[in-house]
């Protein structure tokens, strides 16, 4: 069969697996030749703290494409003396100059790479783009990271959906099987070439693009599509209690797969298609595949509408006047540093500066906290995850803050305030999540853990405990600070 290229060149980028990738699928299909590259880009890591979590991720999954694509090579029929000079081009600098360069010098004709619908990625793709067509390489990309993007799912008037039911009821009837099946890659595997000489180096490690090691496994991470399989096999033997289970911080009830799709390590197709088969048949299945669609939603949401990065969804919300001064500022670090006051918040606090990760409820419980109890802008908020969260997502991230702060679109009503102590009692009953991240209230028993403050004398005694010494009092009174956010929220209150 004739292919249309001789030589291309696969950019990878939160696409970090061999199977079922749309791009490396597309470039084997059209080319005689591929080459596979992703770039540490300079511009985006000088950003970034010495030791940071998601570097370390990609660079572990990074490790396990590199030998993937020789292990696909060698399947293919590709003589082993030959596979062994195969691999991922892995660069460090600035992709701008490095993707057109790198193009150039192994003379493809066109590049492949997967959507990246975020705006500060829209604008770098745009101008590799034009470096690319300065020396007359095309760029090609394509969906891969949701199953439906842009603007595939729209109203009967054909806007894009702003209320999450709806879309979901739309998203369920469009639905396929072509649309989840897996992209054959592996039949198509032949046309990967060995790298030339001066590009057979491999993955560099941390401390060779200026990072310091970390330990993940510490962390309890798996990264590359191994650590995605093993997350998946294990998921699928309590996918069916997930709805029982999920809410629970001190349960394993999540899938955790949240950073491999973050990084693409897995493919949202296979997941999506996981839930789907069995949706109608398992609650637990059926709500899962739900949280899947709420991701392609954000994702929707925010090609269609890229302000919400700067500004909140719904205009009027920028009208509220959050304490930006020295006290809010005083009650932010609080809140970042897990000593408010208030357990559950501080403990899921402590879980996220320790680890990167946090669960789901209680990131809805803490970016309550921070906007209607201690009257603190959602951006904030949504930056201090960016920095921490393993498994950020812009498109998620933006709509789970303005989701909590009711300014977004879709977003649980202005007067729905999370009180921290009945979410406590109602999700970590026990207190067992709470000792495990806060382990100076461990002692506590019944309902002294989730408010110590209101604790008999001799309670905190005999636990050891010293409030404002061991354990900070509140930073806030709920009922009042519930007040407060009802009279901040006022001025959007017609609107809503």
């Amino acid at each position: 069969m004739h292919k249309p290229f001789s030589t291309g060149l696969v950019w990878f980028r939160r696409d970090l697996r061999v199977a079922d990738n749309a791009a490396l699928f597309h470039a084997l299909k059209n080319c005689t030749k591929v080459h596979c590259v992703f770039v540490f880009d300079t511009d985006i890591l000088q950003h970034l703290p010495s030791q940071d979590r998601r570097v370390a991720f990609i660079r572990e999954s990074l490790v396990e494409l590199d030998e993937l694509l020789r292990a696909a090579a060698l399947q293919a029929g590709l003589e082993a003396s030959l596979a062994a000079q195969l691999g991922l081009i892995v660069l460090h600098g600035n992709t701008l100059k490095e993707i057109p360069h790198l193009a150039k010098q192994i003379e493809a004709q066109a590049v492949f790479a997967n959507h990246d619908d975020e705006p500060a990625a829209l604008s770098r793709d745009a101008q590799v783009r034009g470096g690319l067509a300065n020396a007359g390489i095309a760029f090609h990309t394509y969906k891969d990271h949701v199953v439906f993007e842009r603007q595939e799912v729209l109203t009967l008037a054909s806007n894009p959906y702003t209320v999450f039911t709806p879309y979901k009821n739309a998203w369920l009837k469009k639905i396929q099987p072509a649309d989840l099946a897996a992209h054959p890659v592996a039949e198509h595997a032949s046309a990967l070439v060995p790298r030339p000489a001066q590009y057979r180096l491999p993955v560099p490690t941390l401390p060779d693009i200026d990072f310091e090691n970390i330990d993940l496994h510490a962390l309890h991470y798996k990264p590359g599509a191994s650590g995605a399989q093993a997350l998946l096999e294990d998921f699928l033997h309590r996918i069916d209690r997930y709805e029982e289970t999920r809410n629970f911080p001190a349960v394993k009830g999540p899938s955790y797969l949240s950073v491999h799709l973050r990084f693409g390590t897995i493919s949202i197709r296979q997941l999506a298609l996981e839930a789907w088969r069995r949706y109608k048949t398992s609650e637990g299945a059926s709500v899962w595949l739900s949280e899947l669609i709420w991701r392609d939603f954000y994702a929707q949401i925010l090609a269609n509408f890229p302000h919400v990065t700067e500004r909140c969804f719904k205009a009027d919300y920028d009208a509220i006047h959050w304490d930006h001064g020295p006290h809010g500022k005083a009650l932010f670090a609080a809140w970042c540093e897990g000593r408010t006051g208030y357990p559950l918040v501080d403990a899921a606090m402590a879980q996220i500066n320790q680890t990167g990760y946090m669960h789901n409820r209680l990131r809805m419980v803490v970016a309550s906290f921070l906007t209607k109890d201690l009257g603190v802008d959602w951006r904030w908020g949504e930056k201090y995850f960016a920095q921490h969260l393993i498994d950020f997502d812009l498109s998620a991230n933006n709509g789970g803050w303005q989701w909590a702060s009711s300014s977004g679109c879709d977003a649980q009503p202005y007067f729905r305030i999370f009180n921290p102590v009945t979410q406590s009692e109602k999700f970590d009953p026990k207190g067992k999540f709470i000792k495990r991240y806060l382990p100076q209230l461990a002692a506590l028993e019944g309902a002294d853990i989730h408010a110590p403050w209101e604790a008999k004398p001799l309670a905190l005694q005999a636990a050891g405990i010293t409030l404002g010494k061991d354990y900070p009092l509140p930073v806030v009174n709920h009922a009042e600070a519930r007040e407060k956010t009802l009279a901040r929220y006022a001025v959007v209150k017609k609107s809503s």
